[in-house]
């Protein structure tokens, strides 16, 4: 083992406690003064475990990615995707790393000694290695919220499109706000689902929420109900408002065989009577 990983290597085993200390009330002040949950406690002593761990398998900075590092590399991961999951910051999760530097800059101090070339050394090798593991903290904690925000997205645009069964062989969808290729791709396959799932015969689709009707609407319009006659089933457009007939009649878009309503009662009406359906005024 190199002269540098031995020395640090103690230290961190023997001055354990002390550095938590110190490493405590220094991410104090990254934090704002807030203090440490149990589970950050723990993974504060983990991370400070396998660190020893790695310097002793003569583990060092340019090669952060190599199997000495495996373990300290996986419970970093695990604090980022911790952090990124609550809400913490992306600077108060890599200075919760930095905040190692300093009490270990400290041990090392304290340790002193002749070998002053030695005590450099080990110095530079944890600067090193705290740049390193925060390095890779942000890396990872960065994918992680990109992965929520994906996540969270998919989710809003599932509740922005929602299928609704209004009786036995009727669907409705719908459609809030602008409406581009991946929400309507979207509506397209819950809607397709829906219609397997329930059997039924007959989809409204509501653009009545829909601002605008480009040629680029109209189109993912088509191709839905294309996809639904592929089907078996038939579909009514509801919410040609003036301006978006005007719009439609301007682009030259041809909706010939499409069955197309001003409002959404009168697809309801137009759809119970293709379906069959009356409504009666009850006598009493």
């Amino acid at each position: 083992m190199r002269r540098e990983n031995q020395r640090l290597a103690d230290l961190l085993r023997d001055e354990q406690a002390n550095i938590l200390r110190g490493w405590t009330a220094e991410y104090q002040s990254y934090a704002d003064g807030r203090g440490l949950t149990r589970d950050l406690q723990a993974q504060q002593e983990s991370i400070l475990r396998e660190l020893e761990a790695g310097v002793r398998a003569d583990g060092d900075a340019d090669n952060f990615g190599g199997p000495a590092w495996q373990r300290l590399r996986d419970v970093l991961a695990q604090l980022s995707n911790d952090r990124a999951a609550q809400g913490e910051t992306a600077d108060v999760t890599s200075g919760f790393v930095l905040a190692l530097k300093r009490p270990v800059f400290d041990g090392l101090q304290r340790q002193g000694g002749s070998a002053v070339e030695g005590q450099i050394d080990a110095l530079w090798l944890i600067s090193a290695l705290a740049d390193r593991m925060a390095q890779w903290t942000v890396a990872n904690y960065q994918k992680t919220r990109e992965d929520i925000i994906v996540r969270q997205q998919h989710e809003l645009m599932e509740l922005s499109t929602p299928v609704i069964k209004l009786w036995d062989g009727v669907l409705a969808v719908p459609l809030i706000g602008t409406l581009d290729s991946s929400r309507a791709q979207m509506v397209m396959e819950s809607l397709l689902e829906r219609l397997v799932e329930t059997g039924s015969e007959l989809a409204i689709i509501d653009i009545t929420g829909v601002p605008t009707v480009d040629t680029l609407v109209a189109q993912h319009l088509m191709k839905t109900v294309t996809a639904i006659r592929l089907m078996g089933a038939e579909s009514i457009i509801s919410g040609i408002r003036p301006q978006i007939a005007q719009t439609i009649v301007h682009l030259g878009i041809d909706l010939q065989g499409i069955v197309t309503k001003s409002t959404l009662a009168d697809a309801l009406r137009t759809a119970m009577r293709m379906t069959g359906h009356t409504v009666a005024r009850d006598a009493s």
